[in-house]
């Protein structure tokens, strides 16, 4: 019998700017942020340093001086791992590289470590792979230095192992099969989400770990990984929720977004959001019990106007009402935000009155119709009782008279099965 020895949590040095964009208390955050994310990526952190500077050093981003600091603290408290909170460009990097003997990750290689230890589908997989090559581009002199090191842990998963022989040319060959492969699948998502038009979808978005999957299984049952870590989950999940008999949604969960989210990981990531984009209604799930909850709400609110899906119709749902600690700021958010709702989906409190807003704009989103058929056309009475609710049916002599509710898209669609026949 072979024992596995658990390999050793990486050491790891946070460290970010404060200068004259963000104030202290926002750096804190921030950096409380990227504790959150380098724990995500199996990583511990030992020290947290906050810098002031007007604006980063060309050369060493915190300054010479007090990286020569940090070096110091390296190597007495045996580091592996220095991280930066903002994305150092290919000269900052070299240097502190050679000057801490040590891996150096900023933000964004962060993040992509941990979607390539996330990515499980082939199109999860394409899309961290194709955003890892671009942003890999024009630090591929760094790649070089950093690479010949064999370093192994954090950082260096995904295609960046395999990229110590490869120039740019290769790379943007790789690059042009990704996007290619990438437009194959885009365009098989389409074909299956086709079928879903028929139904009203709702498109459950937020700022990561605002508790987007716990709300998907309280409302359908979804059986969603839900943990308390930063993107738990990348690929869209979507599934059928009954709010009465016979009216359902569609709902899907989404990746959570996230300041500084790396621009190529949002561009390679829209084919999975096309989920956002094709909803007809926007659940914006939100932490209530964060500090920052407003900063989150922008953050999202960005996002989604640069997927054009902003002036969709939206509530907002303020979760996890039962970890809030100053019950004044739910009297505030009442007042501040249109059409919202207190819940915890942890607890299920107030998910009735939440079922209660999603069956009106259920009902809003529908209208009823009246339609005379031949008794001959049982074929086409039995496709409505599936597209639609029967209010009433009336037989007689002569005709089948039916008064039924349902969607413009299938009242449409029973329409077209009419003129078949």
């Amino acid at each position: 019998m072979i024992e596995l020895k658990p390999v050793p949590k990486e050491r790891a040095i946070l460290i970010a700017l404060v200068t004259e964009d963000y104030s202290k208390d926002q750096v804190e955050e921030h950096l409380e942020e990227l504790e959150l994310l380098t724990n995500t990526a199996g990583a511990i952190t030992v020290f947290k340093i906050m810098q002031e500077r007007y604006r980063p050093d060309p050369a060493f981003f915190i300054g010479k001086g007090k990286a020569e600091e940090v070096a110091q603290l390296i190597e007495l408290n045996d580091i592996q791992l220095v991280i930066f909170d903002d994305d150092l460009n290919p000269t900052q990097a070299r240097n502190l590289e050679k000057l801490f003997e040590r891996k150096v990750l900023d933000r964004s290689g962060l993040i992509f470590d941990i979607f390539a230890s996330h990515a499980k589908t082939r199109e999860a997989k394409t899309q961290v792979e194709l955003a890892q090559l671009q942003y890999m581009l024009p630090r591929l002199t760094r790649a070089w230095t950093h690479l010949s090191k064999q370093y192994g842990g954090i950082g260096t998963k995904g295609p960046g192992e395999t990229q110590i022989e490869t120039d740019r040319r290769i790379i943007r060959t790789k690059i042009s099969k990704l996007k290619e492969n990438l437009k194959k699948i885009t365009a098989q998502q389409v074909t299956k989400s086709a079928g879903r038009k028929d139904q009203i979808t709702a498109c459950l978005v937020g700022y990561t770990n605002a508790g987007k999957s716990t709300l998907l299984n309280r409302l359908t049952e979804a059986g969603v990984l839900a943990e308390d870590k930063l993107f738990a989950t990348l690929d869209s999940t979507t599934r059928s929720f009954e709010i009465e008999k016979n009216k359902k949604i569609l709902m899907s969960d989404t990746v959570g977004f996230i300041r500084k989210l790396p621009h190529h990981l949002v561009a390679s990531f829209k084919s999975t959001l096309n989920v956002v984009k094709d909803a007809d209604l926007i659940l914006h799930v939100i932490d209530i019990s964060h500090d920052f909850f407003e900063d989150h709400i922008k953050i999202v609110d960005s996002t989604l106007e640069e997927l054009n899906s902003h002036k969709k119709t939206q509530i907002k749902i303020f979760n996890k009402v039962d970890a809030l600690k100053d019950k004044n700021r739910m009297d505030y958010v009442v007042k501040q935000y249109k059409n919202s709702i207190l819940i915890s989906a942890e607890r299920g409190i107030n998910i009735t009155n939440l079922k209660k807003m999603l069956l009106d704009i259920y009902e809003r989103n529908f209208s009823t119709y009246k339609i005379k058929l031949d008794h001959t056309d049982s074929k086409i009475i039995s496709k409505i009782y599936e597209l639609a609710e029967v209010m009433s049916i009336d037989y007689n002599n002569e005709y089948v008279l039916l008064n039924y509710r349902t969607s413009a898209v299938n009242h449409n669609l029973i329409n077209k099965l009419i003129k078949k026949t």
